[in-house]
């Protein structure tokens, strides 16, 4: 994971769904994104924590950066291909 990325191209707004939807929501955004997009999701979900970098790792994309504020879980994704 980079951390040089500071401003996303689109937010996603995931909050109040539960799995598997921020994923699903995640990986429509992506498809739609041109290559080099960064997309933040922000998430009350608890597991995205482990859904986003699993999804990450086996769709190819990057996983830029995750973390969690208060009680809620903002991820930063980067489509590359």
């Amino acid at each position: 994971m980079s951390t040089t990325i500071t401003k996303p191209d689109q937010v996603l707004d995931l909050k109040g769904l539960l799995c598997p939807m921020p994923i699903v929501r995640l990986s429509i955004a992506v498809k739609k994104a041109g290559v080099g997009a960064v997309l933040e999701g922000i998430a009350t979900d608890p597991g995205v924590m482990a859904d986003v970098p699993a999804w990450a790792r086996q769709s190819g994309n990057e996983l830029v950066s995750i973390k969690q504020q208060g009680k809620e879980y903002h991820f930063l994704v980067k489509k590359t291909k």
